[in-house]
């Protein structure tokens, strides 16, 4: 049975792709102590601390230490340490049976998205688009405390339904302060953008495009059902490589079958000289498709950060600019 996180539980730790606990490691520190001081016992993966170049070990090894975490029944959160390039490599090795005896709430976002929806595939049991120890806990203040308290909100107190995803005042995706603080971030007035108009509800399903690359069409991807709501969220990439991967989507049929698309920010995003947003280029590929679309959600690689639980409903009407929880996600 999963139940809320409290203050003293512990959150185990893994690192699926990216070595950032070496190559972060002033920043790893910093959001290690900042989930301890509010309370939290962190549990550290066997991959912490190691890397090999561009991963933190092997496929198996990196399994392993996600099984290891889900083997252990005193841990009641799995929060991957970061993204990366390459989670997908350990679909096949992971032990879904561990979690469905163990339940837990794993959470992260990112490249992490392929263990997520895996998850979700393989045993039923939910996940949790959210935040990830070393970006998300080792920001500076005061975007780090707005994560937060979204994370507390949504882990650890009961919440009256229809809950309403709030919209944070402000928003950053400067690419400054990662290892140490050298200069205050710029800050943005945050706002949510109608892309279409529309009311729709259903399960909440998708992450990371550029990850759900790596292994859509695959038995770890969820069938998606009409009447889903599909999220996207990107990082880094330049127009030329969005529309490939909004062009997957479509000839995988998925724009036939959700009922709304929430599109995250996308961090730092390249158009090329084009001019155009990541949602242009998401409408192109729609060919007129009268699919409700809220743009420039905050569940994405841009601070502050929402979780979202996988696999619940929610309430997309992005014609009010609005997101709520519609279903008990704990």
């Amino acid at each position: 049975m999963i139940h809320h996180l409290r203050k003293g539980d512990k959150i185990g730790i893994y690192t699926p792709s990216s070595p950032a606990t070496v190559t972060a490691q002033k920043r790893y520190v910093r959001a290690k102590q900042f989930l301890e001081s509010k309370g939290f016992i962190i549990v550290e993966g066997k991959l912490t601390g190691k890397a090999d170049t561009y991963r933190s070990g092997t496929p198996k090894e990196r399994a392993n230490e996600l099984n290891a975490l889900f083997c252990d029944p005193e841990i009641k959160m799995v929060m991957s340490t970061i993204g990366g390039t390459n989670s997908n490599s350990l679909l096949p090795y992971i032990d879904y049976e561990a979690l469905k005896e163990n339940p837990k709430l794993v959470v992260g976002y990112s490249d992490a998205t392929a263990i997520l929806l895996a998850l979700y595939a393989k045993t039923g049991i939910s996940t949790y688009y959210g935040p990830a120890l070393i970006p998300s806990f080792g920001e500076f203040e005061p975007l780090v405390n707005d994560t937060y308290t979204y994370f507390e909100n949504y882990f650890m107190k009961e919440s009256t339904l229809p809950y309403e995803v709030p919209i944070p005042a402000f928003w950053s995706d400067e690419a400054v302060n990662w290892l140490e603080k050298t200069t205050e971030k710029t800050l943005f007035s945050n706002e949510w953008v109608t892309g279409q108009s529309g009311v729709a509800e259903g399960r909440l399903i998708g992450g990371n495009n550029n990850a759900l690359y790596g292994f859509i069409g695959t038995e770890y991807f969820p069938e998606i059902k009409k009447g889903d709501i599909f999220l996207i969220e990107d990082c880094t990439k330049n127009a030329s490589i969005v529309e490939k991967n909004f062009a997957m989507l479509k000839l995988h049929g998925i724009f036939d079958k959700v009922a709304g698309i929430i599109l995250g920010k996308h961090e730092r995003f390249d158009d090329l000289g084009t001019g155009r947003k990541p949602l242009e280029i998401l409408l192109e590929q729609l060919d007129g498709k009268d699919i409700p679309i809220l743009a420039e959600f905050d569940s994405c690689h841009t601070h502050p950060m929402h979780p979202l639980a996988i696999g619940k409903k929610i309430k997309l009407d992005a014609t009010a600019k609005k997101v709520y929880c519609t279903e008990k996600w704990i």
